[in-house]
């Protein structure tokens, strides 16, 4: 199916390229920017760590990005049928489809995951607006929910407010979400980043952030966490992206609005950065990573500061926006595909994937099991079909199919070295990624 000039997809368009950029930036924007990156940065180097990092950002979003926005509008419709157009060029569109569902099942795998998490991140918000998680020791406030069935009720709120934003918006509802909960969890990480800017000792968090030990690129595991950080960053799923570019018009940069959503995403990153390692280093907490961070040390820290509730507040709301808009792209490109191929409805589709993610992530809810399932996903299924999304899309269609689609909407032409970038410098990095991040057991 390829969608010409006039063609609306049965779940309408994005409005605007404002629109458009800040759906995509609030997929990419996750629990990855807030818990993993400000460590990531002051483990491997500071300020040197950010020079591999900037150049895989852009080397990502430029080709990668735009690579899955470009099949989406090409094809028409979201995974499963854009691989089946692309194997369609070599007369095996019944293989594509075949290989389109585990991306598609990687998707459904995160969001399993990802919606335990983001009804802790909803917990730890009660939590603050109660005060009980100022009050309480916060490693015995995470615990409680983190045990199995510990986190039932948060858990269904997560799943629900997804489901029910996407059963009731679609394209137009995902504008509409972003264009507030973006720009909001930008401000609210901003209030944040400056008031912890005042904290006595907050210094030696902006020298752990930023002061260069140049001899960290003489590493190679500088190289391959900032690459694993920017490439996973980008939600480069070969999934995720592919179903809002097929919500793209046709009159929209695809290179262009790729290299913004891959700016706007560093900034968050950054932002959250700002926001939560000078307040470690403030109140002299050892820097850690992951749901600790989140959890654990940033209550303590919060309990400590003059207003600590308040801005314990601003920061699980800021992630909760982050969390739930990463939570719909998922489900989305889940969605989509089962409307398009099952012929489901709207409501219907959303549904069903809302049960199965639930009924699925109940029975992960202690936190060593989702811990090994997200493992397993994250370090499996969703590089492996990010690969597969690379090499259908680059070489399996072919680069010229998808410039003349990379090209609709642009002044001018692609650069002679994208192709080189495409096919010669990306789709090789991704392998990497994915052969890496086995080796290392996760690197994003």
């Amino acid at each position: 199916m390829n969608k010409d000039k006039g063609a609306v997809h049965q779940n309408g368009g994005f409005g605007s390229s404002l629109g458009f950029v800040l759906a995509c930036v609030g997929s990419a924007v996750g629990m990855g920017n807030i818990w993993l990156f400000p460590y990531r940065v002051g483990q491997y180097g500071g300020g040197a760590f950010l020079v591999p990092y900037f150049l895989f950002v852009a080397l990502f979003g430029l080709v990668g990005l735009s690579a899955e926005f470009a099949i989406g509008r090409r094809a028409g419709t979201g995974t499963l049928g854009a691989y089946e157009y692309c194997w369609n060029k070599r007369g095996k569109g019944n293989l594509g489809y075949m290989l389109g569902w585990i991306p598609l099942i990687g998707s459904l795998g995160i969001a399993i995951g990802y919606s335990i998490i983001v009804g802790w991140v909803i917990r730890s918000l009660a939590g603050s607006l109660t005060g009980v998680i100022l009050t309480k020791d916060s490693a015995e406030f995470f615990a409680e929910a983190t045990g199995s069935f510990g986190s039932l009720p948060w858990h269904a709120i997560a799943v629900a407010l997804a489901a029910v934003l996407l059963m009731f918006g679609a394209t137009k509802g995902i504008e509409k979400i972003n264009k507030i909960l973006m720009p909001a969890f930008f401000v609210l990480f901003a209030v944040i980043a400056v008031r912890v800017a005042f904290l006595p000792g907050a210094s030696e968090g902006y020298k752990f952030l930023f002061v260069p030990d140049w001899s960290k690129l003489l590493e190679i595991d500088t190289w391959v966490m900032a690459m694993g950080q920017a490439f996973f960053s980008l939600s480069i799923t070969g999934s995720g992206m592919i179903v809002y570019g097929t919500y793209l018009n046709k009159s929209e940069d695809i290179p262009k609005a790729s290299v913004r959503t891959a700016v706007f995403d560093t900034l968050a990153a950054m932002l959250a950065a700002l926001a939560i390692m000078p307040a470690v280093f403030a109140f002299g907490i050892e820097p850690s990573a992951g749901p600790p961070l989140m959890f654990i040390t940033l209550p303590n820290i919060f309990r400590q500061m003059p207003m600590g509730r308040l801005f314990a507040v601003l920061f699980f709301v800021s992630v909760v926006f982050a969390g739930i808009t990463s939570l719909i792209n998922m489900f989305e490109a889940v969605c989509e595909s089962w409307q398009t191929r099952f012929r489901l409805s709207r409501k219907a589709a959303v549904a069903l994937c809302a049960v199965i993610a639930f009924a699925v992530g109940v029975f992960l809810e202690a936190e060593p099991k989702v811990g090994s399932w997200m493992d397993f996903i994250t370090i499996i299924i969703v590089p492996f079909g990010a690969v597969l999304g690379a090499i259908s899309i680059y070489y399996v269609l072919g680069f010229d199919d998808i410039k003349t689609e990379l090209e609709e909407g642009r002044d001018k032409p692609l650069g002679k070295h994208f192709k080189v970038l495409a096919k010669y410098v990306y789709v090789p990095l991704s392998v990497i990624v994915f052969v890496l991040g086995i080796l290392y057991g996760g690197i994003g």
